[in-house]
């Protein structure tokens, strides 16, 4: 028993972690999004933002608990997963930043631009909520408790997930995008991150008993949880190494000049 809560509190703390980021990157899209109007209706704007960032996460997490156990559900959110991962990557080498450019909502009135972050806040909560369920679908079951078609140990991990993701969107995101600033390759690792969860829930879903591609017992294997939690500790230690090294040869430049 205490293995398994072992298990849930290292899931957690690793979708806390995940939800800082991603929440420092919505909150970066939402401040170009809103930058263009005056200061009182910014707040307005971000406000209902956030409103709007709670009901959309809830809404997509309990409609995932309903569709979880259909594989195309399952193959849909993978596909998601590994796309916004590599657009992201992608984008980054291009050298684009964000996808929402200030000229394009530079016109737009107060109403239209919240409408415009909320359409935002939707795709953020697919992602999160999608990162989320992948990551908590394989812990083992605690209780009988089912919400939907998931037990209600994992839904309870991934409800508080989703919770502390609009906790530190309300009041701590500012500090991830301070950290983003100074470590800019950490933003990489979190949508590496996203992409390794995505090949988890493909892994899942070619388990899946109505396709059987993969074995299901290997899907939910210790052995598979090893190789997963190796790589993805991996990833973070590789993310942050690189982000130090950047940092300080940015540092250099900087003192040379």
């Amino acid at each position: 028993m205490e293995a398994i809560l072992l298990e849930y509190l290292w899931v957690l703390l690793v979708l806390v972690a995940l939800e800082g980021l991603l929440a420092a990157d919505n909150a970066v899209v939402m401040a170009v999004m809103v930058k263009h109007l005056p200061k009182e209706q910014q707040k307005k704007a971000l406000f209902y933002g956030l409103v709007g960032a709670f009901v959309f996460r809830f809404a997509a997490l309990f409609m995932i608990t309903l569709l979880v156990d259909v594989w195309q559900i399952q193959a849909l959110g993978a596909a998601y997963l590994l796309f916004i991962a590599f657009k992201h990557i992608y984008d980054q080498q291009k050298g684009k930043e964000h996808s929402v450019e200030p000229e394009a909502t530079k016109k737009s009135g107060f109403w239209m631009t919240v409408l415009k972050v909320e359409l935002a806040d939707i795709a953020f909560a697919i992602d999160s909520m999608l990162a989320a369920v992948a990551l908590a679908i394989t812990l083992p079951h605690l209780g009988n408790m089912e919400i939907g078609g998931i037990n209600g140990g994992q839904f309870g991990v991934m409800l508080a997930g989703g919770i502390f993701g609009i906790i530190i969107m309300r009041f701590a995101a500012h500090k991830f995008v301070k950290l983003l600033e100074k470590y800019p390759q950490l933003e990489t690792t979190a949508f590496v991150i996203v992409g390794w969860v995505g090949v988890k829930l493909t892994v899942l879903t070619l388990a899946h008993k109505d396709l059987g591609i993969l074995p299901y017992d290997f899907a939910h294997s210790s052995e598979w949880k090893l190789i997963f939690w190796a790589v993805l500790l991996g990833i973070v230690a590789v993310g942050a190494l690189i982000s130090v090294k950047k940092k300080k040869r940015a540092e250099n430049i900087n003192t040379i000049y």
